[in-house]
């Protein structure tokens, strides 16, 4: 499988970059959408929360603090979210072309993959410049977002494509995830503080995969601190298991992929 990924290495990278290029081809604005989607909403969020609720980040007198934690957020979910939700469809959107290209087939979400990533690192860019603007200087602690991005697209890659055999043989399985991902965004501290929680709920953002991972880039972006590791572990279990049981599933059903299509 992973011989098969590294012999069409260079078919990969060209659909990466033929996504890039196309998805915005007649836009004006281009790939700036890849950024100002994710600071729109954002900034909706703020607006709302920050100016209408009165939303403030405890012991910090920093107006842009609340702000700056929302994006952090954001971002991470943003990641998570692109890279899951595309998978779960890639197979379906992709069948015209599985039927009449021999290709293995796992190339489709791995350019996916490398697609949401690529999108990631150009958000954090535009985000770096917006803290600026803030008077908020990166530290070190923002190296701690690389292992964390790919934590989190590991456990995205894994998940989405587990799904998105599935949703191959049982069409339901996408408009679940649509509802299913709603809740899971909002069960998942982006727009809230984890202390805010009452204490019989902290049971459900302790089992969230997601939570120590937006942690991180909260705490590495707003106060340029490293992670609790011990935090992570759970998290990095489940996307090595995601990640195995994605691959098992695949090479099981990949035979009859075509023709259930």
């Amino acid at each position: 499988m992973f011989r098969s990924l590294w012999q069409y290495r260079h078919f990969i990278m060209s659909s990466i970059r033929g996504e890039l290029r196309g998805r915005f081809a007649r836009s004006r604005l281009g790939a700036l959408w890849f950024i100002l989607h994710p600071l729109a909403q954002s900034l909706i969020f703020s607006i709302v929360l920050a100016e209408v609720m009165r939303a403030r980040m405890p012991n910090s007198d920093n107006t842009a603090a609340y702000p700056i934690y929302l994006l952090s957020g954001m971002a991470a979910w943003g990641l998570f979210s692109e890279i899951l939700n595309r998978s779960i469809g890639i197979f379906i959107e992709q069948a015209s072309a599985m039927k009449k290209i021999a290709f293995p087939r796992l190339c489709l979400p791995v350019i996916i993959l490398g697609s949401a990533i690529i999108n990631h690192v150009l958000l954090l860019a535009a985000i770096m410049i917006i803290f600026l603007f803030f008077g908020h200087f990166p530290g070190l602690a923002w190296l701690y977002l690389v292992p964390g991005m790919l934590v989190i697209s590991a456990m995205a890659f894994g998940i989405g494509v587990f799904l998105g055999v599935l949703n191959v043989f049982a069409r339901d399985v996408a408009q679940f995830m649509s509802v299913f991902m709603q809740l899971w965004f909002w069960f998942t501290p982006i727009v809230y503080l984890r202390t805010v929680v009452p204490q019989h709920f902290q049971w459900l953002l302790a089992l969230n995969p997601m939570t120590p991972l937006v942690g991180l880039y909260q705490d590495a972006l707003l106060l340029n601190q490293g992670p609790q590791w011990t935090s992570l572990l759970p998290t990095l279990l489940i996307g090595g298991l995601a990640v195995l049981l994605s691959f098992a599933v695949f090479r099981r059903a990949s035979p009859e992929l075509v023709d259930a299509l």
